[in-house]
């Protein structure tokens, strides 16, 4: 059955390795069901729902991603996109959480259009890497500012408008240590460095009395508070149709890149970076962040630690549906993702941010047409706390100084479009 479904044998694979891969993917990323239910909750989201929807649309991005796609690829609500729903849609924007649901959703469904029509490669070239690459720093550097933010390691100042918190506290000082721990399990290449840090910080936290012990199995709790809830009225407004964009926009970059460097490391993709059967793959991407954003959770995508199961031998669908299995066993161990304080998740928010910032050494910084926006997407998404004004800043600088630097002719008729729509709507909007 194995071998009619994932063709194990044919990729020199075997159920053993794929287990193996499997379970080794899920551990490098399961600190998302500690880390996405306390973000989403912050607007106002019931956590127990949250966690239960994480969980669900994990496995089903996975399910679909290994039975479907066939690749070693798992998939869960991303970082970058629950901190632009929580903080730039909802808390940001003033929008509820239930409309940020049916934006979500929207953009699930465009998704998937897109990757059926196959205008989602006509999408990818016309946009420049310069400006792929500049988003993704820029989630990086809103992720870290959140995470300082959240563990009070930085706060507010009416004078200065951030400073440094009181780091002596047992919250700050214990976000410090978890991300000093997590880099160096890393270094020694232990891949679930990230969760072991999370879970020796709760224990640290709840050994001095400052998390409150409820148990670590139950039954899972109900996901009604979330389940369908979207207002798709109010998702319609024209003055979401950027939100809509913006979760679109950093999915579809995010989804592609993470299926080139899996592709990559596990030679599926041919000398031209061809992937087989990308359609199917980025099907079920689009798939899970619709059923996701029923369930209650923010935009689901592919996980980059997918290269951990890959680089211990995963190659078929079945290191993907074990992850999917795991997700569903992880519905029990609800009372241990509530007792996980938030500075405990701060250290995992900082790795991940160190990761995407990564995409700086790649930048042409002698290029002032190209510096100039990377360095704006870079400064701008943290500083005015949105992913979207990020990239939209990001392509109208761009544009401009292209222009300005007699190189216009560089700028595609699709980032002209796009630059323009962004001035109309600071402008209008």
């Amino acid at each position: 059955m194995f071998e009619q479904l994932f063709k194990i044998n044919q990729q020199g694979s075997s159920v053993k390795r794929e287990v193996i891969a499997g379970i080794t993917t899920f551990v490098t990323m399961v600190y998302i069901v500690f880390v996405n239910p306390a973000m989403l909750a912050e607007a106002g989201i019931d956590q127990g729902a949250a966690f239960v929807a994480t969980c669900l649309a994990a496995a089903i991005g996975c399910f679909i991603m290994g039975f479907w796609a066939n690749y070693p690829i798992a998939l869960a609500p991303g970082m970058g996109l629950n901190a632009f729903f929580t903080y730039g849609v909802v808390l940001g924007m003033g929008y509820s959480w239930q409309s940020a649901l049916a934006a979500v959703f929207f953009s699930g469904i465009i998704f998937l259009l897109l990757s059926l029509f196959k205008v989602r490669e006509w999408i990818i070239n016309a946009i420049p890497l310069v400006l792929k690459r500049a988003i993704a720093t820029g989630i990086g550097a809103f992720l870290a500012l959140i995470a300082l933010k959240n563990s009070g390691i930085i706060v507010a100042s009416p004078a200065t408008l951030v400073q440094l918190g009181d780091i002596t506290q047992a919250g700050p000082l214990l976000a410090i240590i978890s991300f000093f721990f997590i880099a160096a399990l890393l270094y020694r290449d232990i891949k679930s460095g990230v969760l072991f840090s999370i879970l020796g910080v709760t224990a640290i936290a709840l050994s001095l009395g400052l998390v409150e012990y409820n148990g670590i199995v139950s039954m899972p709790p109900s996901l009604a508070p979330t389940w369908m809830e979207l207002d798709f009225a109010s998702a319609l407004e024209l003055s979401m149709l950027s939100v809509i964009f913006a979760f679109l926009f950093v999915d579809l970059f995010d989804t592609s890149g993470t299926l080139v460097a899996v592709s990559q490391k596990a030679g599926f993709s041919d000398e031209k970076g061809n992937i087989p059967r990308m359609g199917r793959a980025l099907s079920a991407d689009s798939c899970a962040t619709i059923a996701g954003a029923t369930l209650g959770t923010s935009t689901t995508t592919s996980y980059i630690e997918s290269v951990a199961g890959v680089s211990v031998g995963g190659k078929t669908g079945l290191t993907a549906v074990v992850v999917g299995i795991c997700f569903l066993l992880m519905l029990f161990f609800a009372p241990l993702a509530a007792m996980v304080p938030a500075y405990a998740t701060a250290g995992a928010i900082l790795y991940v941010a160190v990761l995407m910032l990564q995409n700086l050494k790649l930048v042409d910084w002698d290029d002032m047409t190209e510096a100039v926006p990377v360095a704006v997407v870079l400064l701008m998404t943290p500083l005015t706390f949105s992913i979207a004004h990020g990239i939209a800043l990001g392509f109208i600088a761009y544009t401009a100084v292209k222009v300005m630097c007699n190189r216009g002719n560089e700028v595609s008729i699709s980032v002209w479009i796009l630059s323009i729509l962004f001035v109309v709507k600071f402008a209008v909007l």
